[in-house]
């Protein structure tokens, strides 16, 4: 893969609405370039291709399901004394997107 220009980031930036400065931009390409020296390090392992990605980071991984109980809970009403703006069961909250 060809490696991330200015151009592409003030793209990617531009179609994620976030919009970037010069310096910005600049920060944003030497961390990609740093990722990829990492991946250069990465690829250096001898027969690193011929090793099976793990699905689990732990390969003796066990578990056990507990036994559902059924347990009393908080009534609504007492945890919506919390807080300031309720609309029937539901807290109601500022929107955040347009």
């Amino acid at each position: 893969m060809s490696k991330f220009t200015k151009e592409m980031v003030d793209d990617y930036a531009d179609k994620l609405l976030i919009g970037l400065t010069e310096e910005e931009n600049k920060m944003v390409l030497d961390e990609f370039d740093i990722i990829d020296k990492n991946l250069d390090l990465v690829n250096q392992i001898p027969n690193i291709s011929e090793v099976e990605p793990m699905t689990h980071a732990l390969d003796d991984f066990k578990f056990e399901l507990r036994e559902d109980v059924v347990e009393a809970s908080v009534p609504i009403e007492d945890l919506l004394r919390n807080s300031d703006d309720t609309e029937g069961d539901e807290i109601v909250v500022p929107r955040v997107v347009g």
